[in-house]
């Protein structure tokens, strides 16, 4: 069992914008830049992150994402839950019908694993990501590399 893409890219991207918080709108350009994501895909993701109220919108130049709360106040869990991701455990999705249509012995075990990783998932907030070194460290880097990837291209433009 393990979260898909799309959860993880969703908590990824939230949190670049988290770790940029305070410098205006964030352009999902440069999201994709940053953590390799494509584009259409962060397009398709924050579509769902607005919808649900995470982010916000800035159109026209300069225009970009940010935070639609301070980011103590938006759990990862919410980011998964807003693009419509679950962390499941079992093998049915919850459905109960793993046997042949029945619950099967180890269903509920699976369901409560479940329970705990969105309730683990629930206790930690963008705020507690940022605020750790190991994630400050990788996005000096990758803003390190951003930057040099911009003179570059100027240089040759």
């Amino acid at each position: 069992m393990r979260l898909t893409t799309k959860g993880r890219y969703a908590v990824t991207a939230m949190l670049d914008l988290a770790l940029h918080d305070g410098k205006g709108p964030i352009s999902l350009a440069d999201i994709s830049e940053r953590q390799g994501i494509s584009l259409s895909y962060l397009e398709q993701l924050f579509a769902k992150l607005r919808k649900s109220g995470l982010v916000k919108s800035v159109r026209g130049p300069g225009g970009g994402y940010s935070l639609n709360r301070i980011s103590s106040e938006i759990a990862v869990a919410q980011v998964v839950d807003a693009v419509n991701e679950s962390v499941d455990a079992t093998g049915c999705q919850r459905k109960g019908n793993c046997q042949s249509g029945e619950v099967c012995l180890t269903h509920h075990l699976w369901e409560d694993l479940s329970n705990q990783i969105h309730s683990f998932l629930s206790d930690i907030s963008l705020q507690d990501l940022v605020s750790r070194n190991d994630v400050l460290s990788v996005a000096k880097r990758q803003d390190m590399k951003s930057l040099d990837r911009l003179i570059v291209s100027s240089a040759n433009g």
